[in-house]
């Protein structure tokens, strides 16, 4: 079991020390902040941080600040996972304009994290956070997942994916 942190989890920023505590109790669970692991032959890596939204735990500003932890996703991972979505791939956030009352959606994922997915190729790049966004894509030989199974009332109404990977193949 592979795991990253999100935005509300913010004793795993706050407190290095916890995941020492969680892995004492859990042995079998991997956590990962901007690292990497390998599990019957397939490269993970994956990392918690997005970009900046509201006061939340691991936010980066756009630009320099975040892509400073793409940069570290290295060559030959087969599976990214990210907390926040890569621009243009289940990245759709609905905004309300409350003085309207009237609706829109946005595209909110991160372009620097687009260039870092474009630049690893991984077989899949998985992640959340973007409620709105729930789905699937598939576009340049990745597979995209936005996992979220919470919709924007963090109601639990999606279900989660379950992805085989046998090393050369995803089946979804």
């Amino acid at each position: 079991k592979i795991f990253i942190a999100g935005n509300h989890d913010w004793i795993f920023e706050k407190d290095k020390n916890f995941w020492r505590l969680i892995r004492t109790e859990f042995p079998d669970l991997t956590y990962l902040e901007d690292g990497r692991c390998e599990v019957e032959g397939l490269n993970f890596f994956g990392s918690p941080v997005q970009p900046r939204f509201f006061n939340w735990a691991f936010n980066r500003d756009r630009g320099e600040d975040i892509k400073k932890h793409w940069d570290l996703i290295p060559e030959g991972i087969d599976v990214l996972l990210t907390h926040g979505p890569a621009r243009f791939h289940c990245d759709e956030a609905l905004r309300l304009d409350r003085a309207y009352g009237q609706s829109h959606t946005e595209r909110v994922g991160c372009k620097d994290l687009l260039d870092a997915v474009k630049r690893v190729k991984p077989k899949i790049h998985a992640f959340g956070h973007i409620h709105y966004g729930y789905g699937k894509d598939f576009a340049d030989n990745i597979h995209y997942f936005n996992a979220s199974i919470c919709n924007e009332d963090y109601r639990p109404v999606n279900k989660p994916f379950l992805v085989d990977l046998n090393g050369t193949s995803v089946n979804i």
